[in-house]
């Protein structure tokens, strides 16, 4: 699957079948449904869970919780805007798992 893909099974709001678990959180929480993606991504000990992980908290507002989560994944916090993030990882989880 694709990014543009991606995005238009978010605006149909018809997931995909076969998704990676730390895509399925990313499409969840685009979607609204912060709690699920959430729930998902704790439940992984895994860089790319703690990336997704630390854009959670990030989004949510807790920044002390984001910036353990992106130590935890060895990135840095970023310098770009929420969308930004969000397509970043995205895209470089959907060239990883896809």
């Amino acid at each position: 699957m694709d990014y543009q893909a991606f995005l238009k099974s978010i605006e149909r709001r018809q997931k995909p079948a076969a998704l990676h678990p730390f895509l399925e959180a990313l499409w969840l929480e685009a979607t609204g449904d912060w709690d699920s993606a959430h729930r998902i991504v704790q439940s992984y000990d895994e860089a790319d869970a703690e990336w997704v992980h630390a854009y959670l908290h990030r989004k949510e507002g807790d920044s002390g919780n984001a910036s353990y989560w992106y130590a935890r994944c060895g990135k840095q916090r970023p310098d770009m805007d929420l969308r930004e993030e969000w397509a970043l990882i995205t895209k470089t989880l959907l060239k990883k798992y896809t």
